[in-house]
């Protein structure tokens, strides 16, 4: 994939897709931009890369700031534009419920209000989520022309931006020649860099830290593990295809192997053989209500994009615990050019 003096904007880019993305690129010497309210949304990841000395420009506000956006995003005029800005996090939703709707609903609102409106040409991907379909415990898998819907807060907002895209786009954006666009889903990520709060992994990596004993709810929810280079590869070569005027207007489903698709519980005992003296134990508290079952039908990604999977279930695991391993080997240590290796070794598998 040829991105090499391109301009690339990552709203969304000090999240922990975002910076992982904003790696990727830079090692295909694209010109990256990024904005993001650093106050919302800045990953570990982020922060341990120190990308930002690989952009050529970031910017710190509100997506809910039109004027601001407006003016941004007609001044950098990228030829490629990855939306990732969100409130991520299920529990966060339930405690902030509407800052959630606002910041994920809001926010791609000005977005795709400000697209409307360009005149130059561009590529973009807007990323949701695997949590916008409604989950009725489909175990074959949700496909892109299935039902939208959503309990929690963060869920319903992601298949709200589904509908405000689609709407968006039969209004305004198929009668623009200069604009083609699609939305990405999905499914849950994990991988090095991530700390965000009530999230299996950051959860494992803290209690290995501070060698205390995790209390793991729901250890037979089933989860569709994949590294965060799987999707990130997807959007890439979706960004590509739109850009040839090809798939406009479509959605796509990344999500890995069904064979990925393991419970909680089996995930932590993975992770138990790299992380020495790491200890759990069950508990039957639960903080907020959380699907057990979630599994997405990536046909339409492998027939049409040439896109799959590249990575098992036990290369996922290593990939992930392999960075927190090395990083807290040296907790000053830039990360950058280890995100890198993982890439460039990620891209080899078949």
């Amino acid at each position: 994939m040829n991105f090499k003096n391109e301009k690339v904007l990552i709203i969304g880019h000090t999240g922990f897709k975002g910076s992982w993305l904003a790696s990727w690129l830079s090692l295909y010497d694209a010109k990256i931009y990024g904005i993001s309210k650093f106050s919302i949304n800045m990953s570990f990841n982020y922060k341990s890369t120190n990308i930002k000395k690989k952009l050529v420009k970031e910017y710190n506000f509100d997506l809910r700031n039109f004027h601001k956006l407006n003016k941004v995003v007609n001044q950098i005029k990228p030829k490629y534009i990855f939306f990732l800005a969100a409130q991520s996090l299920v529990g966060e939703s339930y405690k902030q419920p509407k800052s959630t709707w606002t910041i994920n609903l809001l926010g791609a609102l000005n977005f795709f209000e400000v697209v409307k409106n360009i005149s130059f040409k561009s590529n973009i991907v807007v990323v949701t989520s695997d949590k916008c379909y409604l989950n009725i415990k489909k175990k074959n898998g949700y496909k892109e022309e299935d039902i939208l819907g959503g309990t929690d807060p963060y869920s319903a907002s992601k298949a709200s931006v589904e509908i405000l895209y689609k709407s968006y786009f039969e209004s305004f954006f198929k009668y623009k020649k200069n604009i083609n666009s699609g939305t990405a889903r999905a499914g849950n990520v994990i991988g090095g860099g991530d700390l965000s709060e009530n999230r299996i992994v950051p959860d494992v990596i803290k209690s290995w830290k501070k060698n205390t004993k995790l209390d793991l709810r729901n250890p037979f929810s089933t989860r569709p593990w994949q590294h965060v280079l799987e999707p990130l590869g997807g959007y890439l070569k979706f960004a590509k295809y739109l850009n040839k005027g090809k798939f406009n207007g479509e959605s796509f489903n990344f999500g890995p192997s069904i064979k990925n698709s393991t419970t909680v519980k089996k995930l932590i005992i993975e992770m138990s053989k790299y992380l020495n003296h790491f200890k759990y134990s069950v508990t039957n508290k639960k903080k907020f209500h959380e699907h057990k079952l979630l599994q997405l039908n990536c046909q339409k990604a492998k027939k049409k994009l040439k896109w799959k999977p590249r990575l098992n279930f036990k290369e996922t695991v290593s990939f992930t615990t392999d960075w927190y391993i090395e990083k807290f080997k040296n907790k000053k240590k830039d990360m950058r050019e280890f995100n890198i290796r993982q890439i460039e070794k990620f891209i080899k598998y078949n």
